[in-house]
């Protein structure tokens, strides 16, 4: 069912992807280039992002710390004045550490606050007005199968992720009357410098440009609710049904903890 308007002809379109320099990221901004949209890709790493304009050329690197409100800011004005108008904007920068109770450790804690959720409102509160104003464009937040419930190992990760998923309907909620898209992501398990030192077996495990051509192809029948891969993240969903007396004991059988 399409919740939002179906993005299907790229061709021209404005898209800022923040989290763009490797993963996830970097995928979908090389697949909304093939298709002919005009990329803006942004990341701290400014390296990371030349190679990217390098090999493809007519994308824009835009360097962006999203702790820092005011460079979050800076970005989006420059944006706006060298283009005029923004279609999509695809928060997809994250950071992950595994942990337990048992390494508790504030420091991370507040870290993946800061870059996962935070981040994701300093970008809003720069672009939410451009969007309104122009009456049309989209807004997707990259978040994971990790915030459907509490799992081990995502103490400092899924909390975040669950508060992107919460966020995201809110928006959809306030936004589509005004003419605006909303999504959110639901990726499971891909391979990307974040999963990378992941030391347990990680099921349905997706490269970066399956994910993106997952986020692409929702975007197109205007999904709001993109997961993938479906074989994977339909259990994580009906186990969201199940009463804690169930759910418990199954994660700790399926996980081993």
């Amino acid at each position: 069912m399409a919740l939002n308007p179906p993005i299907q002809n790229w061709s021209g379109q404005v898209v800022w992807l923040i989290g763009a320099s490797s993963g996830i990221g970097r995928a979908t901004a090389t697949r909304l280039h093939a298709l002919g949209a005009k990329v803006v890709v942004s990341a701290r790493n400014q390296a990371a992002l030349d190679r990217f304009v390098e090999q493809h050329p007519g994308s824009q690197a835009l360097p962006l710390d999203v702790t820092d409100l005011n460079n979050v800011r800076q970005a989006a004005r420059r944006l706006q004045d060298d283009h005029g108008r923004l279609d999509l904007v695809l928060y997809c920068a994250g950071h992950y550490k595994a942990m337990r109770a048992s390494e508790w450790d504030l420091g991370e804690m507040q870290r993946h606050l800061d870059i996962n959720y935070a981040g994701a409102l300093r970008v809003l509160d720069c672009v939410m007005p451009t969007l309104i104003r122009q009456g049309h464009g989209h807004l997707s937040l990259v978040a994971s199968v990790a915030g459907y419930r509490g799992l081990p190992n995502a103490l400092a990760y899924g909390p975040t992720k669950a508060a992107l998923q919460h966020l995201a309907e809110i928006l959809y909620l306030d936004l589509r009357p005004l003419g605006l898209g909303v999504s959110v992501v639901n990726p499971g398990f891909v391979a990307t410098p974040l999963t990378a030192d992941n030391t347990f077996e990680m099921p349905a495990l997706l490269t970066p440009e399956q994910a993106a051509d997952h986020i692409v192809s929702a975007w197109g029948k205007g999904r709001f609710d993109i997961h993938f891969p479906k074989r994977f993240t339909l259990w994580l969903k009906l186990m969201r049904l199940l009463p804690f007396g169930l759910y418990f004991p199954a994660v700790r059988r399926t996980t081993g903890t």
